[in-house]
């Protein structure tokens, strides 16, 4: 393989024959010995600490597909896959099966635009499960067609996705109408667009609401893509965008046994910049308690975003049957329901929480059978 090299005071750089270079800081080299890696379980074992920071090698070269390196003090050298190197050379990052672009959507996307999947061929197939997956994470929204009529249908579904997200509402949770609520989900009344569990230090990641009856009249589903407002919102007015992702509120919510507290901003950025979450919820978020002066362009932000969300540019409305299950992104997609009449027939629909990390685990697991 051809390839010039050459070692420096900190760093060592290399330079294929393809035009391809790369810097690599002797200290990361140290420390990322293959050597330094347990053989079966693939953790760092190598102790950083026992190295000095301006560590530099004693000797360099090239052995055929491999660069040997000699550390002083150390009882074997380093070997170097060049290949591996290449790919893995600073400021690349590691490639992710679950890096998947997301779409954003609006309200064109309209209820029969949602992606649905086969529920039997989810549970039988990785192929179809990871094109449901892949659906759901681009999309933030799917529904699962075919469940039988009973509540362990979803759940399996969930499982076969990863862990239950276990809350003070339970491993699941029944969405009826019933005597006594401690929450408004578990009423007839109507619901406008939220993020559930914002209260919580980590609010759930992908929500299953599996419709066992909706006979009710009334009840329909309701559905926007928080992402999609966040990012209009940036355009629109970057002032009100930079309130809703800097500054956060408190959430809280409390029953007779049950007082869990969070600060959230609304919006959340990743390192990048981009809107990776959208923490959304007018009925659980408690007193705002902000500095006076912050208080004006908070709730003019605040009350912006909030018209988007139930703006027609963006909602969309279904209405679920038996044997369907809507599976979201809770920290993205925000959900509501249309009020009902119970009185008119029986609407139940049985809920769980998978979370963001688990999902993106599956869909690596499986990329690896590709």
């Amino acid at each position: 393989m051809s390839l010039t090299f050459t070692a420096g005071a900190d760093s060592l750089d290399l330079r294929w024959a393809d035009g391809t270079s790369g810097t690599f800081p002797y200290i990361w080299l140290r420390d990322t010995d293959p050597s330094g890696f347990h053989p079966q379980t693939g953790e760092r074992v190598f102790e950083l600490s026992s190295v000095p920071l301006d560590i530099a090698p004693v000797s360099v070269e090239q052995s055929g597909t491999n660069v040997l390196i000699t550390w002083p003090g150390a009882d074997e050298p380093s070997l170097f896959d060049l290949d591996w190197l290449k790919t893995h050379r600073p400021g690349q990052r590691r490639a992710d099966a679950a890096d998947i672009a997301r779409t954003l959507w609006r309200s064109e996307l309209g209820g029969d635009g949602v992606p649905r999947h086969d529920g039997s061929g989810i549970m039988t197939s990785d192929a179809a499960l990871a094109d449901w997956l892949a659906d759901t994470k681009r999309f933030g929204l799917s529904i699962v067609t075919g469940l039988a009529d009973h509540t362990d249908a979803g759940v399996d579904v969930a499982r076969r996705v990863g862990h239950l997200r276990e809350t003070n509402f339970g491993l699941t949770f029944e969405v009826v109408s019933k005597p006594d609520p401690n929450n408004l989900a578990y009423t007839s009344v109507a619901l406008p667009l939220h993020t559930d569990l914002t209260n919580q230090e980590l609010p759930p990641g992908y929500q299953f609401l599996h419709c066992l009856a909706n006979e009710a009249q009334g009840g329909g589903s309701t559905f926007c893509d928080g992402a999609a407002v966040a990012e209009d919102l940036r355009s629109r007015d970057p002032e009100a965008f930079e309130v809703l992702s800097t500054i956060s509120v408190p959430f809280r919510f409390q029953d007779e046994t049950t007082d869990i507290r969070s600060r959230k901003a609304v919006i959340t950025l990743d390192s990048d910049g981009n809107v990776s979450e959208v923490c959304f919820n007018a009925h659980i978020a408690d007193l705002v308690d902000l500095e006076s002066d912050q208080m004006v362009p908070f709730y003019r932000a605040y009350r912006l975003f909030m018209e988007m969300t139930r703006s027609a540019d963006y909602g969309i409305a279904l209405k679920l049957s038996g044997g369907e299950m809507v599976v979201f992104d809770n920290r993205r997609v925000l959900h509501g329901r249309g009020s009902f009449d119970p009185s008119t027939g029986f609407r139940h629909l049985h809920g769980c929480y998978v979370d963001r990390g688990e999902l993106d685990s599956r869909v690596r697991v499986l990329a690896r059978a590709v």
